[in-house]
């Protein structure tokens, strides 16, 4: 990957069965943890795409990280402004706006203190306990929307 290029990691082929077991599961009205079914509309195909989620909230707000770095979830969320996250048959649309990379520590700490169990791997080295410092060098590579759920 060039310096330049956004950081992004590809799920290995059992990281995408795994992740397609936990989207079945959500959709089925099983959550593991607080994990969610999230569709945003793909920005090249229009067609709504299906990926499983940790919302988290922080000071009663609500967020969705990426993990993984720049997805295509990301590139499709920023491009649609918002999507849905079903839960078995209760399905909840909701808008989406990206956060400044100055503003994501905290919610990126909380986060870490909540997945890392999970997520840990895709913060190269970045835990919970790292320093402000750390996190704050970090959140270039995950992109932070705070989502507002419609009613």
């Amino acid at each position: 990957m060039s310096p330049s290029a956004p950081y992004y990691l590809k799920g290995s082929p059992l990281a995408i069965r795994f992740n397609s077991v936990i989207g079945w599961l959500a959709r089925h009205g099983v959550s593991l943890a607080g994990t969610a079914e999230m569709s945003v509309r793909g920005r090249k195909s229009g067609q709504m795409q299906r990926i499983p989620v940790n919302p988290h909230t922080h000071d009663g707000e609500r967020y969705l990280v990426s993990a993984r770095g720049h997805s295509q979830w990301v590139r499709n969320m920023r491009a649609a402004g918002g999507g849905e996250l079903r839960v078995g048959r209760k399905v909840r649309a909701f808008t989406a706006v990206e956060l400044p990379d100055e503003e994501k520590l905290p919610i990126l700490r909380t986060y870490l203190e909540k997945w890392g169990w999970e997520v840990n791997q895709y913060f190269q080295g970045v835990t919970a306990r790292s320093s402000d410092e750390e996190i704050a060098a970090a959140a270039q590579d995950h992109p932070v929307f705070r989502i507002t759920v419609r009613s």
